[in-house]
Order: structure tokens, then C-alpha cells, then sequence
């Protein structure tokens, strides 16, 4: 099983085998071997267990803000807050509500459902390694994960609108109450309780799935129809979005997803402004992709098979659609293989497993 990491920042090399982020299909020996890892905690099933930790390899340095230092503290009121119903506006749903381990940390609905049944118009990204990004909501309109999750909290996902009495509710529990007094010195507030969350979901890290373990030297982590698999990916120059360990470029693409209708969501565009954004929405990471249909910002397309084939055969024609997306000559049974691979993406984990709560 997964254990839940918490980074620390003492950084050190090591070698992790990376797909090629620059040049699709090919790999250099500087992109697989020029790479940094820090020391990472092993963050205990249940919070109340003691303060001991085991030193775990990562395999980047992540960047942690000034004004929110990663401590292991921190991440376990993070985490008791992740699982707390208490946080929401109706007390019907926790952060967790739309980030299962049975649909690879997504909900498994088209488009996302918040407090008080208020139907959303996007589907719930997973937050495997979300950490490591720097722009977050399919549209990427923000900049932190600590905005991130104020906005998730006290919008339509959480629906905490009367936050005040939220953080109310949350002071007048003796556990919380000591333990914002202990990491941040004080009462919770609008601003500590976003950031204990986006500490906790910096420690939520996928890194030991079948072709992690493969790509690190382990030759019977996968099948042969896997290692195929890598090879159609790299053919199909898939990596040219889906870049890297994290299988993401972080980058905003049109693939003619939704663009058939008039009243389009138009995507970064409403973020930027440019043209060439219409409709672009932010990559989504391959990991555990197996698991967290239905597929792309409006969940329009149910199964994996469907949303390989869709991009294989270069997208939804529309004036914005990506450069990048073409038609790629494969046989049914190469994608087949693919679909292998990306199945080989799956990620076991133990984040089902909620941590005690303070009453």
C-alpha cells in the first residue's frame, strides 16, 4: 500500500527514471539520470500516533512556500481537516468526498456535485502529486494550492459560504483547538485553515505504481504488452503533453472537447484573455487514469478506451484546437498495448483509510 509522505527540505540526488519531457519519444541520458529527490516522512495512519518518521526518497524537489513551511504537524491537522464533514457549509461532505481511491482520487461523475447537492459544471481532477504543480482548477485560475483550497472550501465544492461560523465550529473543538495553538500559535482562521489543507495534500504522492517500479530496474513489475504499451506512447508522441514522472506538462491545451455546443466553457481563456486559449483546458496527470472515469473537464466521455481513441484520432476538430493534437496511424492492437500501459499507471493507496477526528 501507499504510504501518505510528507516532504521535508533536505534535498539530495538520486536516480529516478523520467519520461522525456522535451523531446517526445526520445529519451537523453541527461533527462534520465539529472534528477533531485528530498527526504520525506512517513506520515502515520492515525494522527494521534507519536511524532517518528522514515526517511523515503522522492524524486524532485518540491517547492514549498515561505509562508507556509511544510512541518509534520501541520500535515496531520491538514489531514484530519481533509476528512472532516464539520468543514462543509451543510456538514454533508469533506474534501475527500470528491477525491475517492476507488476512482484514482476523483469522485467517478461527469461533472462534480458540492455541498447542498449543487451541481458543478466540471469534473473533479485527481490530486495525485498535486504538490508539485503550480496552477490548479482545470482553468488553472490558481496560483496556490492554499487557494486552491480556500476557494474549494468556501465555494461551490465545501460551500462553507458562512466561513466564519465554519471556523467557529472547528474552535470550539478542544483537539483542533490545541493543535492550530501548537503549529500556528493561535485560534484557526480563514487564511491557517487553507493552510494545513494544502500542506496535507502536498504529502498525497504517487510514485510506486507497476511501471514506477519498472522504470526503476524491476523488470517483472510489468507484462510484455505493458512494455509494448510504452512504446506505442512514445510513437504516438503522447508525452508531448502527458510529460515527465508526473505524466503532465502543466500546460493548457484545446482538444475539442465540449466545442460542439454554442455556450462553450471556454476554459484558460477566461483566465487570460487570448484567443488561443479558447477552450483550453490544463493536462491532466495519466496517473491512475485507469480508475477515475468518466474522462476530460466535463466527464463527456465514459470509458478509457473511448478517451484513447478520441486523442488518437487527433481531438475534436474546432478553430482552437491544439497544434500538437494530430491523427496517429495505430492498429487496434496497439492501442490495445497502450491501454496496458496506461493501466500500469494505477496507484495503490491507503488514503480510504480516514484518520481519527477530534470530537
Amino acid at each position: 500500500m501507499m504510504r501518505i509522505r510528507l516532504i521535508a527540505g533536505l534535498v539530495y540526488l538520486v536516480v529516478f527514471w523520467t519520461l522525456a519531457a522535451c523531446s517526445p519519444g526520445q529519451e537523453t541520458a541527461e533527462q534520465t539520470s539529472k534528477e533531485t529527490s528530498v527526504t520525506t516522512f512517513a506520515l502515520p495512519d492515525d494522527p494521534t500516533d507519536g511524532d517518528g518518521y522514515a526517511p523515503i526518497k522522492r524524486f524532485e524537489a518540491m517547492g514549498i512556500p515561505t509562508d507556509n513551511p511544510l512541518t509534520l504537524a501541520k500535515a496531520k491537522l491538514g489531514r484530519q481537516l481533509y476528512y472532516d464533514y464539520r468543514l462543509s457549509g451543510d456538514g454533508s461532505r469533506s474534501c475527500y468526498s470528491c477525491h475517492v481511491v476507488e476512482h484514482g482520487l476523483t469522485d467517478g461523475l461527469p461533472t462534480a456535485v458540492g455541498a447542498y447537492e449543487k451541481k458543478l459544471t466540471r469534473s473533479s481532477p485527481t490530486l495525485w502529486n498535486i504538490g508539485y504543480h503550480s496552477e490548479f482548477y482545470w482553468d488553472g485560475r490558481a496560483n496556490s494550492l492554499e487557494k486552491q483550497a480556500e476557494a474549494a472550501w468556501t465555494g461551490g465544492n465545501m460551500g462553507a459560504k458562512n466561513v466564519d461560523s465554519v471556523v467557529a465550529v472547528i474552535n470550539g473543538i478542544e483537539g483542533y483547538r490545541t493543535q492550530f495553538q501548537q503549529v500556528f500559535g493561535g485560534e484557526a482562521t480563514v487564511a491557517s485553515i487553507p493552510m494545513a489543507l494544502a500542506t496535507y495534500m502536498r504529502t498525497i504522492i504517487s510514485d510506486d505504481t507497476p511501471w514506477d517500479r519498472w522504470q526503476k530496474g524491476d523488470s517483472s513489475a510489468v507484462d510484455e504488452s505493458t512494455k509494448r504499451g510504452y512504446e506505442v506512447f512514445k510513437k504516438a508522441e503522447c508525452a508531448s503533453c502527458h510529460s515527465g514522472v508526473l505524466l503532465t506538462d502543466q500546460q493548457f491545451h484545446n482538444v475539442g472537447i465540449g466545442m460542439d455546443v454554442e455556450d462553450y466553457d471556454v476554459g484558460r481563456f477566461k483566465v487570460t484573455g487570448l484567443e488561443p486559449n479558447r477552450g483550453a483546458f490544463k493536462t491532466p496527470t495519466l496517473r491512475d487514469i485507469a480508475k477515475s472515469a468518466p474522462y476530460f473537464h466535463n466527464g463527456s466521455v465514459a470509458t478509457l478506451d473511448e478517451a484513447v481513441r478520441l486523442m488518437v484520432n487527433g481531438g475534436g476538430k474546432n478553430t482552437y484546437l491544439d497544434e500538437k493534437l494530430k491523427p496517429r496511424d495505430l492498429s487496434d492492437a496497439e492501442i490495445a498495448e497502450l491501454m496496458a500501459f496506461l493501466e500500469s499507471l494505477s496507484q495503490e493507496s491507503s488514503l480510504d483509510q480516514r484518520p481519527n477526528l477530534p470530537e
